[in-house]
């Protein structure tokens, strides 16, 4: 099994993935992990240097691994991706929309062009590799009856539109699309071609790009001026362990969720005050309602 996985290394085995933005971050920790639990992986992105990086890596460690460029947010290239994987490979069984852009800056310093290309490559990019994706998965690998098994569709969400976040207006906007046409798709292919849609939503994980410029170092915060109640920033593995669940039997019936996976920080307050204030007050009021006497009623 996978480097301290609770899971067997064969619960992927004879499947083949696909993930876009596969070559570096979470994406890559995922096309690993599939990678060491039995499938076959394939990964999508724009810069061939870290590809072939990223497939190096994972050839190393025997996993079955090809890179094919691509911009997700490009019909033909989500066309020709997802035909030469099922060539190459025999079949399409998951689809991980990792490929995201993001940046931080203030709503009026964000260009209409500057907003639209983060949706187009968040919102847009998700829907065309899925429109692509969808004539293989909904045969659950080639040559499957449909009515058995169909395929897995993973979308890398986010918690930003979960309430408000400074600087991230354009993401929030965008990452609240992928959740809406992950619940869309769940119901609409889940109910023609028994494809299952769901999305993670990652909070703060460490050295990954993201990470990088929404808590630069210049700036870097700590996991409690984060607000994470776990009092720690996750791992690229916790996704991954997230992915792996999704995609094996263990979440065979789950459709159209969104999995937190966040340590709970987007539950998290600031603590208006201690718990020994808290008990201070507590005694006091405690103390004051002995002491004071009730008005007698008047008749």
């Amino acid at each position: 099994m996978g480097e301290g996985s609770p899971f067997k290394d064969t619960v992927l085995k004879g499947k083949v993935a696909l993930i876009t933005g596969g070559g570096s971050g979470i994406g890559l920790e995922i096309s690993t992990q599939f990678g060491l639990h039995g499938a076959s992986v394939a990964i999508m992105g724009r810069r061939r240097h870290v590809l072939d990086e990223a497939v190096a890596s994972l050839q190393s460690l025997g996993i079955q691994a090809m890179a094919l460029e691509g911009d997700v947010r490009k019909k033909e290239d989500a066309r020709r991706v997802v035909e030469t994987v099922v060539n190459a490979m025999g079949r399409l069984d998951i689809l991980v929309n990792g490929a995201a852009g993001n940046f931080l800056v203030a709503p009026e310093d964000l260009s209409p062009n500057g907003f639209k290309t983060v949706m187009d490559i968040d919102t847009l990019g998700t829907f065309t590799m899925c429109h692509a994706a969808v004539e293989y998965l909904k045969k659950g690998g080639k040559g499957k009856d449909p009515a058995e098994i169909g395929g897995l569709i993973i979308s890398i969400s986010a918690l930003l539109h979960y309430g408000a976040n400074w600087y991230q207006i354009h993401v929030a906007a965008a990452k609240a699309a992928v959740d809406s046409l992950t619940r869309s798709l769940a119901l609409e292919w889940g109910t023609d071609y028994n494809i299952r849609c769901n999305a993670i939503a990652p909070g703060p994980i460490a050295d990954t790009p993201g990470m990088d410029k929404l808590n630069p170092k210049e700036s870097e915060l700590s996991a409690e001026q984060l607000g994470i109640p776990l009092r720690r920033v996750g791992e690229k593995w916790d996704i991954a362990m997230s992915a792996v669940y999704l995609a094996a039997e263990t979440g065979k019936y789950v459709n159209g969720h969104v999995l937190v996976v966040d340590g709970g920080s987007w539950l998290a307050k600031p603590r208006p005050i201690s718990k020994g204030q808290l008990r201070q007050f507590g005694r006091a009021i405690e103390q004051r309602s002995r002491t004071t006497k009730l008005p007698s009623s008047k008749l």
